[in-house]
This record gives structure tokens, sequence and C-alpha cells, in this order.
């Protein structure tokens, strides 16, 4: 049996909103099988919103939720976290309706986590095997899932900047692989956008200590964590917004030019293309190097 697992203990930290520029605390607590992920609002009476694609809210360029009185968002960089590591059980408790920024990345979650530690739980994991291709288009923006035996992703971005009018990476996701190669991407964004995400309230946390600043000549940053940052930061989000289907996912992503927007509607496709897929109990290939990472919240 491939067993669900929530933290050991408690852990919390603070940081600032990227968007709200608010200093926020989070705390990560342990949960029951079968939970879920859940924000938990502190400020809201324990209003509590699951991690489900059913309550996706506004994209305003990060992944937001919402249920009844209660919204969060800047949700994706914590879920690529959690799922990477394969926690499917756990309270995301916030005071504010932000996830704080940290440093831009998933790596300051994956040290939050560690420091918890992992427990295995008494009940069995499911995953959602693809067996036939699912795509979605808009404009030059794809999205696909083809058959595979494990998770893989490959990911192409293009850009009019001579920085980035290309990058292309793939690959297979394991909780090591995404610890090394992917977790420490940060997001990005062009000085030329930053004015304009401020006028209209967004960016407010924003700086160079939480965001890659693209300049026409290049980096405003020191230097950057990989040659392929930004793609990597992508695949990153993807993760993110692919835990919202609700199953740990084994099959090979796709994308191009893809973002947020396309990423959860996707996910919402996924679920709605019954015949494109199957629930399994266990991996594949369970002793293989790259177990398909876990993509853990259950549907509420």
């Amino acid at each position: 049996m491939d067993a669900q697992r929530t933290l050991r203990r408690q852990m919390s930290c603070a940081g600032i909103g990227l968007h709200s520029g608010n200093k926020v605390t989070l705390s990560l607590k342990p949960a029951p099988p079968d939970f879920g992920i859940r924000f938990r609002r502190t400020d809201l009476d324990g209003l509590e919103v699951p991690a489900t694609i059913d309550n996706l809210a506004q994209i305003r360029y990060a992944t937001g939720l919402a249920r009844d009185r209660a919204s969060v968002e800047t949700v994706e960089h914590l879920l690529a976290a959690l799922v990477s590591v394969g926690i499917d059980n756990v309270i995301v408790e916030l005071n504010y309706p932000e996830v704080p920024i940290m440093d831009g990345s998933a790596a300051p979650f994956i040290y939050l986590i560690h420091e918890a530690g992992v427990k295995r739980q008494a009940a069995s994991r499911r995953y959602l095997k693809v067996i036939r291709p699912i795509s979605l288009s808009r404009g030059d923006k794809r999205i696909a899932l083809y058959p595979s035996d494990h998770f893989k992703v490959t990911y192409s971005i293009s850009y009019d900047h001579p920085m980035l009018r290309h990058q292309s990476r793939t690959i297979r996701v394991s909780e090591e692989s995404f610890i090394e190669e992917i977790a420490p991407a940060r997001t990005f964004t062009f000085l030329k956008e930053v004015e304009m995400l401020r006028q209209n309230g967004l960016a407010l946390g924003g700086s160079l200590d939480n965001a890659v600043v693209v300049g026409e000549t290049g980096v405003l940053n020191n230097a950057l964590r990989f040659e392929d940052e930004f793609v990597r930061h992508k695949i990153l989000d993807a993760i993110g917004d692919l835990a919202l289907v609700g199953y740990p996912v084994i099959g090979h992503l796709v994308a191009q030019r893809a973002g947020h927007a396309l990423h959860t509607a996707f996910a919402a496709k996924i679920l709605e293309e019954t015949d494109c897929w199957r629930l399994v109990e266990s991996p594949v290939d369970e002793t293989a190097e790259g177990v398909p990472v876990a993509l853990p919240i259950k549907a509420n």
C-alpha cells in the first residue's frame, strides 16, 4: 500500500504577501487521513477553503481560491512544495488572505515541511493514471497530458525579450528532482510591467528579495540560480496548479507558453475527461527512482 502522509508536528513562518505587501503568518498543522489540503483563515473564525479546483477564484498573476467568505491568494508555490514531498493531509493556517511569498520560490516551504517531519498514515493514496491524451489550447498557448509510467513535465516558454526568446526543459519529477532542480527557481517579472502591476494594486510586496526582475538588458538581481531559472519556475507553477486536480497524476505534462489561467482550466478539464484516466492505488513502478510526485488534494 502506498500510504497517505501528513506532518509530524506544527511549524510556522512569517513573510510578506507578494501582491498585498502585508505581513502574513502561516502555520502548517497535521491533519487526519482523507482530510486533504485545506487553507484555514484564523482571522475569519477558522473558515476553511479546501485546495480543490471547485474553489478556484480569480487568477491575478497568481492562483487564488475562495469559498463562502474566505479566500486565499498565491497558493501555487506552497502547493507545489507540499505535493512534491507527498503531503496528502495538512491544515494551512493563515491570518491574512495571501500565502507569504518568502523568496519567490518553493524552497522555504520545503525547509518548513522537512522541519515538521513527514508521517505515514493508515490510509492508501490513489493516483490518477492517464490512459488517453488530454489537451487544451488558447491561441498560441497549449497544455496536454499524455500516458506515461511516471510524472514528467516538459515546458516551453517564449517572450519578446533577448534573454527569454525561448527556454524549454523536461524533467521527470520526483521528490529529489523537485527539491534540487525546481524548488529554488524564483518567480519573475519584467521591469516594464512593475509600475502597471502596482497601479492595479498588485505586486505591492514585490522586491529583488522575492522575485527575479528582468530589465531591458538583463536581470536586476545579482545572479540567477539557474541559467534557465525562468522555465524551471513555470514548471513549479504548473505542479502547484495541477495539485487542484485532487489526485497524484501519472502522466507526461507538456505545456507551451501556458500560465496560471491555462494550468487551472486544464485541471478542471482533466476531471471532466473521465474516459482518459483511471484511478489506481499505487504507482506502476514503486521501486524505480522518480516515483510520481503526489498531487493529493481530496475533492470536497
